[in-house]
């Protein structure tokens, strides 16, 4: 009983107080209705676990920087999608600014309501078609690589006559513990 009750009072019970600190961003921004909180409590964990893995993680270096750098990459992705950076990542990959413009014009038949027009150039409607498809794409395949990442391999296909930290990508959330 006394043993119980050390373990709760000096290390479950401070523990919780850190996680607290620690989540504070994500459980600040969690709400039913919206994903990015969730997103975000997996980033927290998962930069919380890189960090400590890369100081103080007692694995040979050839697996442990490849579990590090998975998960700096669904870090990346993580703000990637929370962050919407899309956008500016498909202007830096084209070399070009997405432009639009928009006219919010008074409707003459509704003093509350507002005409939007979009007049643009068919080369500019071409980017911006050209724009859009990319940034969907490049969206959708992150959200299949962070899932791929956290998945992980399927161990039944590893080949026992290779050397296992060839054959290991560092990929699988059920193997990023030290």
């Amino acid at each position: 009983m006394f043993k119980k009750l050390k373990q709760t009072l000096f290390n479950d019970f401070p523990n919780f107080i850190r996680n607290i600190w620690k989540f504070r961003k994500a459980l600040w921004n969690h709400h039913w209705w919206d994903y990015a909180g969730v997103l975000q409590f997996i980033e927290t964990g998962v930069t919380d676990i890189a960090i400590n893995i890369e100081k103080k993680g007692t694995e040979i270096p050839e697996s442990r920087n490849k579990k590090v750098a998975k998960m700096q990459r669904v870090i990346e992705i993580l703000k990637n999608i929370r962050e919407d950076r899309y956008f500016d990542i498909v202007e830096r990959e084209l070399g070009r600014k997405y432009d639009f413009k928009l006219d919010f014009s008074e409707n003459k038949n509704d003093s509350t309501a507002y005409n939007i027009t979009n007049e643009i150039s068919d080369e500019q409607r071409d980017f911006n078609n050209k724009f859009f498809d990319r940034v969907r794409k490049l969206e959708e395949s992150e959200w299949h690589e962070l899932w791929d990442i956290l998945k992980g391999p399927k161990y039944g296909n590893y080949d026992p006559s290779k050397d296992w930290n060839e054959e290991y990508d560092g990929s699988g959330i059920n193997s990023w513990w030290d």
